[in-house]
């Protein structure tokens, strides 16, 4: 035996109970072939002598012995085997010797019994097991024609009997060889693919992703748990697909006949999802079908452009606002000196734009540095009534050109300092675009169509927004005034996203004026999803 197969051989403990059945039986027909009349045994020539009725109750109860041992104590399977194979080799000969030599043709048993030792042995045994028959068979053999029992030719017959003993324990061995490998070899890749599938559902189970597994005729197989929390599956019994997102089983089918790999779809419980559609090599013809949450993608997004902006603005704070600096005192120096009109109005108009690069720097550091969201319930219309106040009077508006509208008494939930800013930017830049007369910018709370919704109108009597710039106004640095700096409105919007809220332009008039629609929740601060968006704001 090779020392793989050495490495990697174990004692076959039920091949060998079989084994001893089989002797167990060998032993009873020995038993019967002694108490049968002679006639009915044939060319066997059994006599019932006491002797070899004892010698088959010695054997039957060493068989009997060998059967209990492999059951009650696995231990030392080679010197059991081998104890029990010389046996046979001794029992056999002196029955085959009673029963006439070899012409008898119980040799066969030997050879049967070396085929069994050979497959469950172990390496060079087997040709040991071999050299034991050869020996009991020749010295009977030859016993008998010195006894003048057996004819001299029959010596030969032994030889060629003994022979087919060692070819059998080799082919055997080999056979047992090949068996043993490929045992080894499917044990081996049944673990490989036990350990594969365990970490396959531990990848798919821990995916942030939700997969399910849709049979061919849309029954949902498999889910993991992303997908059941996401779709509010319960554990039994799992629904079709069909009863349980209709418009994914739509998207589903329009994807089979050649339709589109994603389809943007709304949850049962309002959560818009991605879903995705690949096929798999089951022979089911299963379906995998994965699930985004677009909110996750959104907050992913907005944290990686944040973690660019701000190195943006560290390079910024650095490479700007140093020599900024320099310049703005060197025009406060020249402006000492007082050379004239020419120069006073070139000084200010230095002084205009490093004011103007001041404040974008500003902008972009504040934006970089935004803090964490802390929403709480604020009661709008104290709220508002105490933003406008305070808004008219660092503006020093008259009263009415700002005004609030309350429908009713609404509640928001929403980071106070980040609401007060996002109002600032909105009422600044109504305005600025506004008539600044009666009523010029108004400011309305009500409720939104969605259940749970609350919006804030922001509405001016300017000549609002043009169509062409529509796309591009909340873009950073993007400004249609001279004086701004491009970041107010992109910095509202991204303040209300922190606090999953939307910030979004309303009207396609011109003639309608600017009308922005901040729309929040006010019962976020109890939502689950308000920690997973916070962890990622």
């Amino acid at each position: 035996m090779s020392d793989w197969l050495s490495s990697t051989w174990e004692a076959n403990w039920r091949s060998f109970q079989y084994f001893n059945l089989y002797r167990l039986v060998l032993a009873g027909l020995f038993f019967l072939g002694l108490l049968v009349p002679h006639d009915w045994a044939g060319r066997l020539y059994f006599s019932s002598s006491p002797v070899f009725l004892l010698l088959d109750a010695v054997y039957g109860c060493c068989v009997v012995g060998s059967l209990l041992l492999s059951i009650h104590w696995q231990r030392r399977f080679n010197f059991q085997l081998s104890i029990q194979v010389a046996i046979d080799a001794v029992v056999v000969s002196l029955f085959m010797y009673a029963a006439g030599g070899v012409s008898s043709g119980l040799g066969i048993l030997l050879l049967i019994s070396l085929a069994a030792a050979s497959l469950v042995g172990r390496g060079r045994l087997v040709l040991f097991y071999a050299a034991l028959a050869t020996i009991a068979v020749l010295l009977t053999q030859i016993y008998g024609v010195v006894q003048g029992y057996f004819e001299i030719a029959s010596i030969v017959q032994g030889g060629i009997l003994s022979a087919g003993f060692f070819a059998t324990a080799i082919l055997a061995r080999l056979l047992g060889q090949r068996v043993m490998a490929n045992e080894d070899l499917a044990k081996r890749r049944g673990e490989a693919l036990e350990n594969q599938i365990r970490i396959s559902r531990c990848v798919v189970e821990r995916m942030q992703d939700g997969v399910l597994i849709v049979g061919r005729n849309g029954a949902i197989d498999r889910t993991n748990p992303v997908a059941a929390s996401m779709l509010g599956l319960l554990p039994n019994p799992v629904p079709s697909l069909s009863v349980l997102m209709p418009e994914l089983a739509e998207a589903l089918r329009v994807w089979q006949v050649g339709g589109g790999d994603s389809v943007q779809i709304s949850a049962p419980n309002g959560r818009e999802m991605l879903a995705r559609f690949e096929r798999t090599a089951s022979s089911d013809g299963e379906v995998l079908v994965f699930l985004e949450d677009v909110g996750r993608i959104k907050a992913r997004a907005q944290q990686m452009k944040l973690a660019s902006l701000g190195r943006l603005t560290a390079s910024i704070a650095h490479e700007i606002r140093n020599p900024l600096s320099a310049i703005g005192h060197a025009g406060e120096l020249l402006r000492e000196e007082q050379r004239g009109p020419v120069q006073e109005r070139l000084l200010r108009i230095l002084s205009d734009n490093v004011s103007r690069l001041d404040r974008i720097v500003q902008d972009v550091l504040g934006l970089g540095r935004q803090q964490r969201a802390e929403p709480e319930i604020l009661a709008l219309d104290e709220f508002c009534s105490a933003f406008v106040e305070q808004f008219s009077a660092s503006e020093n508006l008259p009263p009415g050109v700002v005004e609030v509208i309350l429908d009713e008494p609404l509640t928001l939930c929403f980071d106070r300092s980040h609401l007060d800013q996002i109002l600032w930017n909105l009422v600044s830049n109504a305005l600025r675009h506004s008539t600044r007369g009666s009523g010029a910018v108004r400011l309305r709370v009500c409720r939104g169509s969605l259940e749970g919704r609350v919006e804030l109108h922001m509405m001016d009597d300017g000549p609002g927004i043009s169509p062409a710039v529509r796309e591009q106004i909340f873009e950073p640095f993007f400004t249609t005034h001279h004086t701004g700096t491009g970041l107010g409105l992109f910095i509202a919007r991204e303040l209300a996203a922190a606090n999953g809220a939307t910030l979004d332009l309303a009207g396609v008039s011109s003639s309608l004026g600017g009308h922005f629609i901040l729309a929040g929740r006010n019962d976020w601060c109890q939502l689950p999803e308000m920690n997973d968006a916070l962890s990622m704001a």
